[in-house]
């Protein structure tokens, strides 16, 4: 409460327009084998974030909050209506042979996430969620907290979407692949996401800057967002007092970059569902913070 006060300042703020933004893209490391699900899900769950059937809709709904979907670099070649189209191209590279993509066009997926902040902003919102949706995208994560940290990918590879023994045995070698063919540079965030990372971890990085620009307080979900979240702290620290970690996902990289940013999640539920899900679940939580602030009585209203 303390901190939504410094952001907004307002001593009780007013958060009661929010919204939730879900940047989704597909990941040419997939072919690599190191998902439980096909890429072609993303695409699927494009069209069901458009119809209102995913979990990140009903929990929104639940809690009056808008879902934005930003599509920045999916496969799909016909969207659904209701999907901003931002796409800067059809799926990242597979970064087990090369780039992901070019610098160039991971700027440009940061630009449109600073872009999509501010248009919140001129329309009001007051908190703001980010999400994502990716299939292979704690691969393409999991080697840009290794890259950025230093720490061996064998301590932060989880099991993203519920994969056996075997497929993430293949996953880290992937991810340690990827950091040997591509050197990212630790010290340069652009130079990581571009190598090692995908079009809507860019675009959240993006979102990240572009919202704490504009004094917009943002909640960001679990690891992928987190990663993109420490991302943008390393292209400018004064950011990190702009987040909010909604919760504590079973990703190993997760608490680590949690860490390492300074933020404490608010949930501990074991989740790994993604898209933006865990953020909302925290919405309540900073809807009643702000009405103790505005009606429960003080000591001095006591006579005390």
């Amino acid at each position: 409460m303390i901190r939504l006060a410094g952001i907004t300042g307002e001593v009780v703020p007013d958060i009661g327009r929010k919204a939730m933004v879900v940047f989704c893209g597909d990941h040419g490391v997939t072919a690599e084998g190191v998902s439980a699900y096909p890429p072609e899900v993303t695409g699927l769950m494009i069209h069901n974030f458009c119809k209102g059937g995913a979990a990140v809709n009903v929990l929104s709904r639940n809690v009056g909050a808008q879902v934005k979907v930003v599509d920045v670099g999916s496969s799909l070649r016909e969207l659904p209506d209701g999907v901003v189209d931002r796409k800067v191209r059809y799926g990242t590279a597979n970064m087990a042979v090369g780039p992901a993509m070019k610098r160039a066009e991971a700027e440009k997926a940061i630009q449109i996430g600073i872009e999509i902040a501010k248009d919140l902003k001129v329309e009001g919102v007051q908190l703001a969620g980010v999400g994502e949706m990716g299939i292979g995208n704690t691969t393409a994560a999991s080697a840009v907290a290794s890259a950025m940290t230093g720490i061996p990918a064998q301590e932060l590879v989880g099991r993203g979407t519920g994969i056996d023994e075997a497929t993430w045995q293949q996953k880290v070698e992937i991810v340690c692949k990827s950091l040997a063919v591509n050197q990212p540079d630790r010290v340069d965030a652009i130079d990581v996401l571009a190598k090692v990372g995908g079009l809507e971890i860019a675009a959240m990085t993006g979102f990240v800057l572009g919202a704490a620009s504009v004094r917009l307080p943002v909640v960001i979900d679990g690891l992928i967002s987190t990663v993109a979240a420490f991302a943008a702290v390393n292209l400018s620290s004064d950011v990190r007092q702009y987040l909010f970690a909604s919760h504590l996902s079973v990703e190993p990289a997760h608490r680590i970059l949690l860490d390492r940013i300074g933020l404490e999640s608010l949930i501990d539920a074991k989740m790994r569902l993604g898209e933006g899900s865990g953020a909302v679940l925290s919405f309540p939580m900073f809807d009643s913070a702000v009405a103790i602030a505005r009606e429960m009585a003080t000591f001095a209203d006591l006579g005390l």
